[in-house]
């Protein structure tokens, strides 16, 4: 497949956003499609203080990508899936994912300071309200504090800290492979619904872009975070909600886990629940709707505005 023309990708200025991008541009490229990265700073590099779940702001790391999109200055923008909203803006639409890396957390360990007993108390650093939330119903013992910035910014704070160790998407610090502290894998704590995946954004009505698309989409991968986006949307959450999802396709199945948090990590309401292979497509709604049974709205209304 060749394009009739130069395909602009759009990226984030961090070293993991690049990443992803240059994914896409390989992919591309493997098919004789010309293309460049076009790299965009967007809202959420530029306050690293404040968490992400006070900012209020559904696709804090996606708008100044939209916008690029919608002003016709690049023809896909390339993110972390888990950063696109549910609702995307009007005119644009979410056209591929790349066969996703593991989803799951790991917690990272400051250098030469890794231990395997929680038992005491510790200080874990996260900026996610979801991993403090699920990481304090397990160590109730335990605090935590605020960590912001690009991956090499919050690790070299994590060195130079008392902390006990810091939580990361596991598959960030894959792709970079830039740390050499050591860390486990989280895999009793839910993600963030499409954590791992790389997601491809571009206009409705670019046709060709489209076709382009489509020829690099993984279709497990789509299943999967389909429906944990469907969840998702389902019970209304966005960053200000501690909403975890994970789906998974084994011998025909979808296999589906969610949960949702109170803010004192005392109370949750949790779903587990298998779909074959041909109602799928609903399972996400399905799934939402047997978390709201469960009483889970009684837990989201207390994270939205009074």
């Amino acid at each position: 497949m060749k394009a009739a023309r130069m395909i602009r990708i759009g990226t984030r200025e961090s070293a993991l956003a690049i990443f992803q991008a240059h994914e896409v541009q390989c992919m591309l490229n493997r098919q004789g499609i010309a293309t460049e990265i076009v790299e965009i700073t967007s809202d959420g590099d530029t306050d690293l203080v404040t968490p992400l779940y006070e900012m209020g702001i559904q696709g804090i790391f996606t708008k100044s990508l939209d916008t690029a999109l919608l002003q016709n200055r690049i023809d896909m923008a390339v993110h972390s899936t888990k950063d696109i909203p549910t609702k995307l803006a009007k005119g644009l639409v979410l056209s591929a994912m790349l066969e996703r890396a593991t989803p799951f957390d790991c917690l990272v360990f400051p250098k030469g300071k890794a231990t395997n007993d929680f038992s005491g108390r510790h200080i874990i650093a996260t900026s996610s309200l979801r991993r403090k939330t699920q990481w304090l119903h397990r160590y109730p013992q335990h605090t935590t504090e605020n960590l912001r910035g690009n991956i090499q910014t919050r690790l070299t704070k994590l060195d130079n800290s008392a902390w006990s160790g810091a939580i990361f998407a596991q598959a960030a610090l894959e792709r970079l492979k830039i740390t050499s502290n050591h860390y486990i894998t989280l895999d009793w704590m839910l993600p963030s619904p499409s954590q791992g995946a790389i997601g491809v954004v571009c206009r409705q009505e670019d046709a060709e872009i489209l076709s382009i698309c489509r020829s690099i989409n993984h279709t497990a991968t789509n299943v999967c975070v389909s429906a944990e986006r469907d969840f998702l949307a389902g019970l209304h959450g966005g960053c200000a909600v501690p909403i975890a999802a994970y789906a998974l396709i084994e011998k025909e199945q979808l296999f589906f886990r969610g949960n949702v948090f109170s803010l004192d990590a005392k109370d949750k309401v949790e779903v587990e629940m298998n779909f074959p292979m041909g109602q799928a497509p609903e399972a996400g709604v399905l799934a939402a709707k047997e978390m709201l049974t469960k009483g889970a709205e009684s837990i989201i209304k207390t994270f939205r505005p009074a």
